[in-house]
Order: structure tokens, then sequence, then C-alpha cells
């Protein structure tokens, strides 16, 4: 591939954060091109296929056969948590670059499996943590590496909101649902960057309120406590059953920051500073999916690997994992250590013009894979 030729892209999985957000992205990102949306919805194949002018518009049932035919370049995985491992699978053997909605997958087996297969093929495996490319989270964290608020000690967070009955972040937790997979991982993506450490340990207790069936198969809320190297530790509560909240704290010994509301894509977000020089700043809303899919396609057309890559995603999933075992047996978890990843910095700060929220087309019928 030439550098000057955009990088082909297949959007698979057509429901509320790929229609809201990763398919009006690609207008903004002249390196990435949509070539190709699939669904089992015919009619969002026909409706989102006109609106952005999609050549090809594939039924799942015909997933396999395309890819052996040369027209996408990357995929970007966009289907329920617990088909994230199959269609990984599926396009390494083709030889497609895959972009992956995080949670990267259900277990951290899964998560193995992926990195094996896209290393094998010689494909790149991006997890699409956004935040990585965000101003106001990589000058939290250069202020944080730059010893800005002294020795870090901890850091607090809280990510909720009140779902519908039948929303898919309310699927058993064997399949990718509940609080902490869809929520509390920015809490834990969050901490392990700012804190540029893997957790040791693992404290947690969970609830699903009973008489609720919103979660007769996955937590409402979870608590969790994570301890990193030098006695640091991280807080944070992920919640489905709760009023909208995305709040992060870090404090050292001189000084903390905070950012409100910490993990949206679609309001600007504050970073507040308390230092003997405190100030203020509000990043305006931007496109945080267009900059992920501006970055990798970058990766793809200078063969360079991607930051966050499948061992990033298979970090926060492993923790995941200890969180709600930890819960289980009410009692502390402890984390093998893993190797330090390449982690984001500031040279990261991608920037895309803010986009509107087109009107979202709802599935006509059962059309998961």
């Amino acid at each position: 591939m030439s550098t000057a030729d955009p990088v082909r892209f297949g959007v698979i999985g057509l429901g509320y954060i790929a229609q809201s957000a990763i398919l009006p992205a690609f207008a903004g990102t002249p390196n990435a091109h949509l070539s190709a949306i699939i669904s089992g919805d015919a009619r969002k194949l026909q409706v989102l296929g006109e609106r952005y002018d999609v050549p090809h518009r594939i039924h799942y049932r015909d997933f396999d056969d395309f890819l052996t035919q040369g027209h996408i370049d990357a995929l970007y995985i966009a289907l329920p948590n617990h088909l994230h491992c199959e269609y990984t699978l599926s396009a390494a053997e083709a030889g497609v670059h895959v972009l992956c909605e995080k949670p990267l997958a259900v277990s951290e087996v899964e998560c193995r499996k992926m990195i094996a297969a896209c290393e094998e093929a010689e494909v790149h495996l991006m997890t699409a943590y956004r935040l990585h490319f965000d101003p106001a989270h990589l000058h939290a964290l250069d202020m944080a590496q730059r010893g800005a608020l002294g020795e870090l000690r901890y850091l607090t967070g809280a990510f909720g909101q009140n779902v519908a009955p039948g929303n898919i972040r309310l699927s058993p937790l064997d399949e990718g649902g509940g609080s902490v997979y869809d929520m509390g991982i920015y809490g834990i993506n969050a901490a392990r960057y700012l804190f540029g450490a893997e957790p040791l340990e693992v404290m947690a207790t969970s609830q699903r309120r009973p008489g609720d069936p919103r979660f007769d198969y996955c937590d409402e809320s979870t608590s969790a406590t994570l301890r990193f190297p030098g006695d640091r530790l991280a807080s944070f509560v992920s919640s489905l059953g709760s009023a909208s909240i995305g709040r992060l704290d870090l404090l050292g010994e001189d000084g903390a920051l905070s950012l409100s509301p910490a993990f949206s894509s679609a309001l600007p977000i504050t970073l507040r500073v308390s230092t003997p020089e405190p100030f203020a700043r509000t990043f305006p809303r931007h496109d945080q999916f267009g900059a992920q899919l501006l970055y990798f396609a970058e990766c793809i057309q200078h063969q360079r690997p991607p930051e966050p890559d499948g061992y990033e995603g298979m970090a926060d999933v492993r923790i995941i994992e200890a969180i709600y075992h930890a819960a289980e047996l009410e009692e502390s978890v402890a984390l093998e250590p893993v190797e330090q990843r390449e982690r984001p910095d500031v040279s990261q700060i991608i920037v895309r013009p803010g986009i509107d929220k087109p009107d979202e087309i709802l599935t006509s019928k059962s059309s998961q894979p």
C-alpha cells in the first residue's frame, strides 16, 4: 500500500456507537475511507449505505467470503463484546488490520488469541481507546509525568448512567455485559497511564439491586480499588443504574487535578488543577473517533505498530476479570506482574473538528451475527 492511498475500512456492527460516532467520523479523516458496512439488518445497510455512499453493504452471512475479495484493508469492530474475538480472528486470517472497540474481548484468553492471530498474520491490532488521543487527558498525563502534582498518591473516579431495559450493556457478564466492562474500564485504563504502572492487587464489591430485572445477569454497580507499586491506590465506581456522571481526580503530595466530564466523547472536558498556581481549562468538544481512525490509518500506511495495541487492551481485560473475581470471593485478588507497555503521551494528541450526531436507524429485527 502506498502512503498516499487512503486506508479502506469496513465497519462491522451498526449499533449506536457506529452510527453516532464511527461512521460520520470518516468524513473528516482524509487517510481513511469507508468502503464497507457489515450488519444483519437490511434496512440499516440500505439507509446507512446511501447516507455515507458506501460501495459494499454486506450481510453477516456473507462476511467471510467478502473478506477474501480484497475490498478492505482494515476492519473496525463495533460488535457486542463477546463477538470481538471471533471476528478479529477472521479478519487476521484474511490479512486485514483490526481496530476493535473496547473492551478488546471478554477474557484474557480471548485477548491472547487475538494478539497471536494478528501477530502471525503480520497485521495491526489496535484497541479503540479514544482518550489516548484526547488533549484533556494527555495534558493531565503530562502534568502527572512532569511532577507538577508531586509524588502521585491516589486516583478516584466515577462513571455511571441509568440504562434502559434491553440495553446491550445489560448482557450477561460472560458476554462482556456489566458496568465494569462498559464503564469501569475507563477508570482502569486512566489509572494505568496516569500512574505509569500496572496494579498488583484488586479489591471489589458488586451489587445487582434485587427486584430490578435489568440486572438479572450483570451487576448494576461495582466499586473497585487497585493497589499499585509505591503504595498508590486507584478507586472507582461504575454504574448502569445511576444518574449520569463521569469524573476523575488525581492527587499527589503537592497538588491535585480533576477531569469532568472525564470520559465523554460528546461534551467539552474541563481540566482543573489545584497547585500553588491553580488554573482551569476547558477543551472544546472534538471528534475523538476521527482522531483514532486517522491515527490507525497512519500506522497502517507507515507500517508502524499502534499504541494502544492488543496488549494494552488485554491489560485492562485481565484486571476486569480480577475485579469480578474479587467481588465474588469477597476478598482481594493478586495480579500477576506483566511487562511494562508503551504508554500514551502528549505527542499523540489529535484534534479533529466536532461532528453532529446523525439520526439513528433503529434495529428492524434480530440482526446479531
